[in-house]
C-alpha cells in the first residue's frame, strides 16, 4: 500500500472516531492488531477488543482535532486532541501498518498543563 492510500485510510478512520462510527474506525485495524497504551501498561489484544473497549468508553468525545499526520512507508504518526464535556487530551498515536492494515499502535495521552512562570521569557505562548 502506497503512502497516499494509508493517508487516505486514516483520514478515514480518524474521521470515524470524530463521528463515533465505531464499526468504520476500526477498518483500518487487522484482526490480530495490537495497542498499547504505555502510561497505563495496558495492552489490547485484538481488533474486536479494541473495539469494545472504545465502545464501553464512559465519556463520549464532544470534540476530535488531528493536528498533524506524518509517516511514510509501514510507519505514521498523528498528534491530535480529544475533547470531552470537561477535559482535552493531548493524544499522540504512532501506527505501524502490514498489507494496509494497522498490526500495532501506541497510544499516548496527557492532560493540559499551566506553563510555569519561570520559562516565560523564552517561550510564547500558542493555542
Amino acid at each position: 500500500m502506497h503512502d497516499q492510500a494509508i493517508r487516505e485510510a486514516l483520514d478515514a478512520h480518524w474521521q470515524a472516531s470524530a463521528d463515533g462510527d465505531l464499526d468504520a474506525e476500526h477498518r483500518i485495524y487487522a484482526d490480530d492488531a495490537i495497542c498499547d497504551y504505555p502510561q497505563s501498561g495496558e495492552r489490547i489484544l485484538g481488533r474486536a477488543n479494541l473495539q469494545a473497549l472504545r465502545g464501553a468508553h464512559p465519556a463520549r468525545p464532544s470534540g476530535f482535532d488531528v493536528r498533524r499526520m506524518q509517516g511514510s512507508g509501514n510507519l505514521w504518526i498523528t498528534e491530535y486532541t480529544i475533547h470531552y464535556d470537561d477535559r482535552v487530551a493531548f493524544t499522540v498515536s504512532i501506527m505501524e501498518f502490514r498489507h494496509g492494515k494497522v498490526v500495532h499502535e501506541t497510544q499516548y495521552f496527557s492532560e493540559p498543563f499551566a506553563a510555569p512562570a519561570w520559562r516565560s521569557r523564552w517561550v510564547q505562548i500558542v493555542s
